[in-house]
């Protein structure tokens, strides 16, 4: 995860209530977002204090749909540099957890790499 807080999530980020956070606890928190295309998302991060266990975490909703690939990407930024890998997980369906409908996970160990198949296996890079 990036070493300084984004103005830009900052400036959104939730003070008060269940998800209330503020500036001590640098990427963890709550974030209500405005990306490109004018949908609120809301993000939750788990920072990389102690109590992340190892594991950087952003969850992204929307309302009344789930984000898209764009969006997703947008909010990846936000909170990882562009040479940081994250992945998104298709747990085995015995495992699966839904706090909410339209809800997107990003995830990045922080004690290992994440083995990443070659590009050409998706396409030829142009």
């Amino acid at each position: 995860m990036k070493k300084f807080v984004p103005l830009s999530l900052q400036a959104n980020r939730i003070r008060t209530g269940q998800f209330g956070t503020d500036e001590s606890y640098h990427l963890a928190g709550a974030f209500k977002l405005l990306p490109p295309g004018g949908t609120l998302l809301l993000a939750v991060s788990s920072g990389t204090g102690p109590d992340c266990q190892g594991w950087e975490h952003v969850s992204v909703s929307a309302e009344k749909r789930c984000p898209t690939w764009d969006e997703m990407c947008w909010i990846k930024d936000l909170f990882w540099d562009k040479h940081e890998m994250v992945v998104q997980y298709h747990p085995p369906e015995s495992d699966y957890v839904n706090c909410h409908p339209y809800c997107l996970h990003m995830w990045r160990p922080l004690e290992m790499s994440i083995p990443m198949p070659p590009s050409l296996f998706v396409g030829p890079k142009k």
